[in-house]
């Protein structure tokens, strides 16, 4: 028998994955919210995105460099479809949050450990035909260089086949920087890479480890790339 996906649950104690697939009212929800968000980003940072051709019709993973708290927002600029964004458990701490998160389609992850109920769901979703969002870093970095990333996203396009979508960020880390309360307004490129394939084992088997990790290595290396170019656009790249 199929081995079934266990619900994450939030810090709150309440599963995350209870409710199928979106519901009209969900994203009717979900599309009012970023429509207000994407356009709020275009004015305020001048958000230019590139690349949105490359964005797959079907499920994919989208795997962005992570530099801001921002970042959440302006990925939203990348489809108009639901997307299902894994974030720290910890913002689902207070009801009127989570809440806001559960609409949201939000999927709670322990960092710096793989959480294996948040990958679930993060499975489930995609088999709903839900993109979902990871940042692969783990936290909010910062400088120029994209260092060793997370395996979650190769591991996750193994398990599903979906390929995965690397974006790199421009001018987000000035737009707010680690420790800043306020935002400012500086200009913000995003740069959409093609699609990297899911790994794929001997006969249509999982992945092995080594494909998950090559899979990985190759993630950071387009990343890196398209952050660099995204860092140009905004007169920011310094390495």
């Amino acid at each position: 028998m199929a081995e079934q996906p266990v619900p994450a649950a939030d810090p709150r104690g309440n599963p995350v994955e209870e409710q199928g697939p979106p519901t009209k009212a969900q994203l009717r929800f979900y599309r009012a919210v970023t429509a207000v968000i994407v356009g709020f980003c275009r004015l305020f940072w001048r958000m230019e995105v590139h690349g949105l051709d490359k964005v797959p019709d079907g499920p994919f993973v989208l795997s962005a460099v992570h530099r801001s708290n921002v970042d959440s927002l302006l990925v939203a600029a990348v489809t108009r479809r639901r997307m299902r964004f894994m974030g720290k458990h910890t913002m689902w701490k207070y009801d009127l949050p989570g809440r806001f998160f559960d609409a949201m389609g939000g999927i709670p992850v322990h960092r710096g450990s793989a959480d294996r109920e948040a990958m679930r769901s993060a499975v489930t979703a995609l088999g709903y035909g839900e993109p979902v969002v990871m940042f692969p870093e783990g936290q909010r970095r910062t400088g120029p260089v994209v260092e060793d990333l997370f395996e979650g996203p190769a591991f996750v396009a193994g398990r599903t086949g979906v390929p995965i979508v690397p974006v790199g960020i421009g001018g987000s880390e000035a737009a707010m920087p680690p420790g800043a309360k306020w935002i400012k307004p500086v200009k913000v490129v995003l740069v959409i890479g093609d699609p990297i394939p899911a790994p794929v084992g001997e006969d249509g088997k999982r992945p092995s480890r080594r494909q998950v990790r090559e899979t990985t290595e190759l993630l950071r290396t387009r990343i890196q790339a398209l952050f660099d170019d995204a860092q140009r656009r905004v007169g920011r790249l310094d390495r």
